[in-house]
């Protein structure tokens, strides 16, 4: 598996480079670059998780080990955010970074929203856990939350619904 740092050095070239694309593939690792808009932006990874890091107007890197799935099986109390797809919706929310889903700011607190909740595009709606920060997820869309897709605690990918909305 690749170092932190030598990720950091390939993002450094591939960034002062023409290319727009690059792929590595090596003991069951593969990391993929693509530039969008000039400029390349990584978060470092984390073993043995599938990491990868990308903001909207910049490019994407991911690295990838051979996944396992865990063992545990959900309560009910985690199964409970999660509706069935079958909601009238014109909006999502998604997950600009992988990370580990929160609905609440700490587990002793209300959730940020709630099915049936409104939100504005500055509202709070969750928090994404990435390398022990822990990021505030906006609606980015104002609306009535529809349906929540992910249980809390739950790992998320980049660009993975959270929360589907119903547009006012």
């Amino acid at each position: 598996m690749l170092k932190v740092q030598e990720i950091r050095e390939i993002i450094k070239l591939i960034d002062q480079s023409n290319i727009d694309e690059f792929c590595y593939e090596a003991n069951g690792t593969k990391v993929q670059m693509k530039k969008q808009q000039g400029q390349v932006v990584t978060e470092p990874a984390q073993a043995p998780q599938p990491v990868q890091a990308k903001a909207e107007p910049k490019p994407e890197v991911k690295e990838q080990a051979p996944q396992q799935k865990p063992k545990e099986e959900p309560t009910e109390e985690e199964t409970a955010p999660v509706q069935d797809s079958k909601s009238d919706y014109d909006a999502e929310v998604t997950s600009p970074m992988v990370g580990t889903f929160y609905q609440s700011p700490s587990p002793d607190q209300d959730v940020y929203v709630k099915i049936g909740d409104q939100v504005k595009e500055d509202s709070v709606v969750c928090i994404v856990e990435a390398m022990k920060l822990f990021n505030e997820i906006e609606a980015e869309v104002s609306g009535e939350i529809v349906e929540i897709l992910v249980k809390d605690g739950e790992l998320v990918e980049y660009g993975q619904p959270l929360f589907r909305v119903k547009s006012k």
